[in-house]
This record gives C-alpha cells, structure tokens and sequence, in this order.
C-alpha cells in the first residue's frame, strides 16, 4: 500500500514548531511505515530541514510555505497557493491523506489516490465542498456527529478515529512530592483557551501553589499575540506564574508533566476544540487532568473515575474552577487513586493500536 500524507502550509514536520496535527501524522507515518505502507509526507520547508530525506522509513518532501497569519482571509489565500505547488509534487499513491482546505478540490488524478480529509477542527460548512473524498475522517466522535449533520448525504464517508500518543508518550509515574504542588497547563496560549479564567482561578487559590503555563503566544505559532500574552502576565502574579514559552522537545514535555500535581486544560472552545491531545497527553503520564465541559473530552474522560470537568458555561466560572481546583489539590490521595485508571485509558490511544485502525479504515476503501 501507498499512502501519501499532505500537512498544511503553516509548520512543519517532524514538528519543530509544534503542531497537534503535525506530531500526529509524523508518528502515524512511521508506525505505519514499520508495517510495510510505503508513506510519503509532505510539509512546509524549514531552513532547518532538508526538502526531501527518509526518515524512520518515510519519504519526506517539504514544499514552501508560510508563517501563520492572523487573518482567516490570508490563511485561505496563503493555503491555496501551498496547496496548488503540493497537488504538482503528488506522487502516485492508493490513499491520499490531508488536512489542508484547498487539496481535496484540487487533487483530480486517480494516480495520487482516495482523498481521504482528516478533520481536526469543527467543520464549518466546509465539508459539502469534499463529496469526491472517499472518507472524512473526524479525531473524535462529536466532530464526526456535527459533519454527518451538516452533510446528511455524506454521512457514510464519515468515520471517527482518534488521535494517538506515541509509545515514548507513556510512563507510569508517581506523584511528585515536591512542594508547593504544581498546576500545569500546555497548549497555545490563546483567549480560547481559557487562560485568563485559569489564572483568575488561580489568583483566588488559598493554598501555595505554582501554575506553569507552556505554550507558545506568537501569532506565526497559534498563539493570541503578543498584547494577550501581557495582558495575562499582568492579571498574574509572578511569583506564582510562570510562562515557559512552547516546549517542543517531546523528553522535555514529559519532564512538565512529571513535575505536575495536576493538569487543568479550561479550554472555552465550544466549536474550537476538537478532541484535546493534551490532556490525553496528561493521563499518559499517570497525571489527572481537569477539563472545561466539551463534548470533546467525553471520548476518554470519565467525570470522577480517570479525570474531572468543571462547569465552564456558569456566570461564576472563576469561582467553579478555583473551587475545583482547591479541592483536588487538597486531596493528593484522590488523585493518586485515580492515576491508574487515566493511565490505563491513555493506554487505550497508544500508537500500535490506532495506527492498526487507521490501516483497516485505508483498507477498506481500497478493498
């Protein structure tokens, strides 16, 4: 079998600059590459990285991009004209994997294979626009309900497979004891991710504490921008906040997540977020994560079994959280109680077995 892997135009991969998406299919190119697949990956070019070589068995062709922009506008424009030069460097293949918008209108040559559209973001409107694809492919079952709902006669093409966590990903660690306990976020540091709501939480926490924020601020990476970045510095107090910046070294990420006593990611994306790789990252490391109500999360977490989710949606969010919080932070031996079992779920997305799901879905069109 092969499967030809398309990024989008604003990072690239291996993902030196981040990316869900990008650290995604870079591990799933490899794990399937392990089974025999011949896969080819193309992504944006970085001065750092050659424009073709083979690694860990994947052809990588890297195409030139751009910076992420800060209008959605400009995004369109800018991914189009990615799209139009990675449509010319297509090689033959049987399945034809992407993410960007403009790829699957413009990929028409039976040659370069099945479209198959993996969805990481909540559709809007967008998917009528795919009826020559042969699957889409959502990261989690609400996304995969809002896509049936929205094109009804596309609804057998739709199918919902998770994102998975690489093997490295996983350790069984012990609680930190090291004191005051630490309060761990990772992600884009972005208004919707509910930052200003944690470290107004957090401001009203009585107990000692350290609330690490890791992600990036800049624009180019996602993140809100610089005049967001010091407005939420302003709102915290130093002494007890820290902004580490992005971490993208996967060893060094662990390392954050080992430290932690507890992972709160209070994300207000209703349409925004769409499955929440970070806090499946959390569990993976034996952490519990507190998690906003989206029906995201609902695909591993079990509310008070392997995790916990607050009310994000009430007048007095702050004070819920922050109550939340306290509480858990206060019973250090309900969290270790739990750790088992949000390991055991983490367990449930481990590389090997999504990857096997992911090679019977291609199968299956191609059967």
């Amino acid at each position: 079998m092969r499967i030809t892997v398309v990024q989008g135009a604003f990072l690239p991969v291996p993902p030196l600059l981040g990316g869900g998406v990008e650290k995604v299919w870079f591990a799933l190119g490899q794990e399937l590459a392990r089974r025999g697949v011949a896969v080819t990956h193309l992504s944006r070019r970085h001065p750092e990285l050659p424009e073709q070589e083979t690694l860990h068995g994947v052809r990588h062709v890297r195409l030139p991009g751009f910076d992420s922009p800060r209008t959605m506008l400009r995004r369109q424009c800018e991914d189009f004209v990615y799209s139009v030069g990675a449509a010319r460097a297509l090689p033959d293949a049987d399945i034809l994997v992407t993410n960007t918008f403009w790829l699957p209108l413009l990929a028409r040559q039976r040659r370069q294979g099945k479209i198959y559209v993996h969805i990481a973001r909540y559709p809007k409107r967008q998917m009528a626009l795919y009826r020559r694809a042969a699957r889409l492919q959502a990261v989690s079952a609400p996304v995969a309900q809002a896509v049936r709902e929205q094109v009804p006669t596309l609804a057998h093409k739709v199918v919902a497979l998770p994102n998975p966590l690489p093997l490295e990903q996983f350790n069984q660690a012990p609680q930190p004891t090291t004191r005051p306990p630490v309060i761990l976020y990772v992600g884009r540091v972005h208004p919707e991710k509910g930052l200003e709501l944690l470290v107004r939480a957090c401001a009203r926490l009585s107990v000692a504490h350290q609330l690490r924020i890791v992600g990036p601020w800049q624009t180019e990476l996602g993140g809100g921008g610089e005049a967001y970045y010091q407005a939420l510095r302003a709102l915290a107090a130093p002494e007890r906040v820290q902004f580490t910046g992005p971490i993208f070294q996967p060893e060094k990420l662990n390392s954050e997540f080992d430290a932690a006593t507890l992972f709160v990611y209070p994300s207000l994306a209703e349409k925004g977020e769409t499955f929440g790789l970070a806090p499946l990252e959390a569990m993976a490391r034996s952490r519990i994560a507190l998690v906003s109500d989206l029906a995201c999360f609902r695909d591993f977490i079990r509310a008070g079994k392997n995790g916990f989710v607050f009310d994000h949606r009430v007048a007095d969010s702050v004070r819920v959280l922050a109550q939340s919080i306290s509480a858990l932070l206060g019973a250090p031996e309900r969290l270790a109680a739990l750790a088992p079992a949000a390991y055991a779920t983490a367990r449930e997305f481990a590389l090997p077995e999504v990857a096997a799901r992911y090679l019977a879905d291609f199968q299956s069109l191609l059967a």
